[in-house]
């Protein structure tokens, strides 16, 4: 009997540059059944936690995609960016030279607790049944209302202008892309994500998490001991 077919959960460091379709389908080759989803996905240029379910363990997928969230990463200050991250170019520059810790701090007391926040145009979300970055891409003008979403702790860690260090706690549902581009609409002077790590998703964590590479050898090994 395959292991992986009566479920297991895969908890990945998704590299660079990965779509999370990427590490599933790499999972899926190696664990030799369908049944393989992703709880929640990350873009590609985040890294971090990911979570891969097979088999029977895939009716958890919903489960954990309610999980409450936490991100490390980077705002870069002084320019924003069409998809709220450096999937683009950045443009709008403005000077952020005058922006001061009060000012930062004040702006962060703006999205603590629950907030209601418009996600990006260039995301995965539907409307009329079509994916809203694919309409954006087209060049069609897109309406997206806000959602309610709840920034439990949001901290600014260092501050190396224009870069503003960062860790988030939230509820499934926030886009920290847009959390970047609104924050630095609050400051005056732009910003954009210019780097995002999920470090926690519910009681699972990042520092538990495989590379791809351990996953292989995992799975291989597990795999192998199911035949002997």
């Amino acid at each position: 009997m395959n292991p992986f077919e009566q479920g297991e959960s895969l908890l990945i460091d998704k590299p660079l540059n990965w779509t999370s379709f990427d590490a599933v389908r790499k999972i899926r080759n190696l664990v030799k059944t369908k049944k393989v989803g992703h709880a929640g996905t990350l873009d590609p240029l985040a890294s971090g936690l990911l979570i891969i379910c097979t088999g029977k363990f895939t009716k958890r997928i919903n489960e954990f995609m309610a999980a409450e969230k936490e991100y490390t990463g980077s705002f870069t200050l002084g320019a924003t960016t069409p998809t709220f991250d450096l999937e683009s170019q950045p443009e709008n520059i403005k000077d952020y030279s005058g922006i001061d810790l009060g000012q930062i701090q004040s702006a962060i007391k703006k999205f603590e607790g629950e907030i209601l926040q418009v996600p990006p145009i260039h995301s995965a979300i539907k409307k009329d049944g079509k994916r809203v970055y694919e309409l954006a891409r087209q060049g069609q003008d897109i309406k997206l209302d806000p959602r309610k979403v709840t920034i439990k702790e949001f901290d600014i860690t260092s501050v190396e202008l224009p870069v503003l260090y960062f860790r988030v706690v939230c509820s499934t549902g926030t886009y920290i892309r847009s959390l970047a581009n609104d924050f630095g609409e609050t400051l005056g002077c732009g910003a954009y994500l210019s780097r995002l790590c999920r470090t926690r998703i519910g009681s699972f964590s990042l520092k538990d998490a495989m590379t791809i590479e351990a996953a292989e050898q995992f799975i291989k090994a597990k795999l192998a001991s199911s035949h002997n």
